[in-house]
């Protein structure tokens, strides 16, 4: 036992200032700078990762921004005071990795144009390293009007490719009522059969990406004739539809992993080089997917407003009871906007797997969210309106990322829906319908 007087030096006074000065002592250790160790990201999420050094005269430089792209994948990371950085990667797929240059210190550049972007392939092992060295010099920044112009261009090209799915949704809802979610996986459909016939089976692209489109419609035709039909003529009501919509979603997505199993693909030619127009850089796959998609776009006008068929489809969207009266089939004209809704989803997969670029089986999921945003935007039921919605989309979402991070991208665009519906409910070209 302790003594008086040894009791006595232990007074409550004396043990605080112990259990102060004890907690002080443990701040400073946590406080005090540690071993300088790799900024890492996911890498204890994924077994996969990339990784490397930035030096400057053999020199570490701290701070530098790294970003990783690939596969529908985004990460950024900040090299360590050893100049080092590392990035989990879901897949062994094909990544670029980007060295921020605005992020550098004054007067050190890249050492070689464009040595700031490269392409990270994987090996036998898990890891990947990518090493960037730099030099003296003075950096030339992109000035901000070059950089809207050049994404300006971008998004005009996501933007058309958006559409040609946007509307095929536009126009079954349209004409049948049906929000449906299992759009996505049509549109994920064009990709794979394209992947099947280009990769699989060596066709030539420009053959593979007709026999998918042609796959695509016949499985619109298919749904149709097999579910929504019969379901239709049982009088389902609409939500009871859109429910079976997200089920056939959830089970041909998962039907596709298992198929073609979870990493990411890349069709013939997607690794062309950009050609450069001043400050636009696109390339011959960027060019070609516009081409394309103004010229579907412009026969699918044309087929709505002087075939018998497209004018049949639009009095169907208006008034399906009316036009049944009227004595048009209103099942064969539903019938035709699925084969043309699905048709129209497998080529923009296909145009949308150039883009990413790669294909997965998750890859109609990734932008789903947009083209409802699309088709309600610029109106529900309306393929004009479609349009406009997705180019607004597209435009907004490549523009965005000057001023907001790229992983806000994706937010920013619902933003916009969300306040011009706050204004116009009905949409851009939509009509205004009476409740009750």
């Amino acid at each position: 036992m302790l003594s008086t007087e040894t009791a006595r030096r232990f007074s409550p006074r004396a043990l605080v200032i112990f259990l102060g000065v004890l907690m002080a002592a443990l701040m400073l250790s946590v406080l005090s700078p540690s071993p300088a160790h790799a900024d890492e990201v996911n890498t204890d999420k994924y077994e996969y990762s990339l990784g490397g050094n930035v030096q400057f005269g053999g020199e570490p430089v701290e701070g530098v921004l790294i970003t990783v792209t690939g596969g529908g994948y985004e990460a950024e990371v900040k090299t360590d005071a050893d100049g080092k950085w590392r990035v989990g990667v879901p897949e062994k797929a094909t990544y670029k990795v980007v060295l921020d240059e605005d992020s550098l210190p004054k007067g050190v550049i890249v050492k070689e144009e464009g040595g700031n972007e490269t392409t990270a392939e994987f090996g036998l092992t898990k890891t990947k390293s990518v090493n960037f060295f730099l030099g003296e010099g003075e950096r030339v920044t992109v000035s901000f009007f070059d950089q809207f112009i050049n994404r300006f261009a971008n998004g005009l090209n996501f933007g058309l490719l958006l559409a040609l799915a946007a509307i095929g949704l536009s126009l079954i809802y349209g004409t049948t009522g049906l929000s449906n979610f299992a759009h996505a996986e049509m549109i994920t459909f064009g990709a794979l059969m394209t992947l099947t016939f280009s990769v699989t089976f060596a066709l030539p692209i420009w053959l593979a990406i007709i026999i998918a489109v042609i796959l695509s419609a016949a499985l619109g035709w298919g749904l149709d004739a097999g579910i929504w039909k019969p379901l239709r003529r049982r009088g389902v009501g609409v939500i009871p539809l859109m429910i079976v919509s997200i089920g056939l979603s959830l089970a041909l997505r998962y039907l596709y992993q298992f198929f073609y199993g979870g990493q990411t693909e890349q069709l013939p030619g997607s690794g062309l080089a950009d050609l450069h127009w001043g400050a636009i850089s696109l390339s011959l796959i960027d060019l070609g997917s516009m081409a394309i998609s103004i010229v579907v776009l412009l026969a699918i006008s044309f087929f709505l407003l002087r075939t018998r068929i497209g004018k049949a489809t639009r009095a169907v969207a208006d008034n399906p009871s009316l036009a049944s009266a009227s004595g048009i089939d209103v099942d064969r004209v539903i019938r035709i906007v699925w084969v043309l809704g699905a048709a129209l989803a497998g080529l923009s997969g296909v145009l949308w797997a150039y883009f990413r670029p790669g294909v997965s089986w998750d890859m109609g999921f990734q932008i789903l969210l947009l083209v409802f945003a699309a088709v309600v935007l610029g109106g529900l039921g309306t393929a004009f309106g479609a349009l406009l919605g997705s180019i607004i989309v597209g435009l907004f979402v490549e523009l965005s990322t000057l001023w907001l991070p790229s992983d806000l991208k994706y937010v920013g665009a619902l933003i916009v829906l969300i306040v011009v519906l706050l204004f116009r409910p009905q949409g851009i070209l939509g009509r205004k319908e009476r409740i009750g």
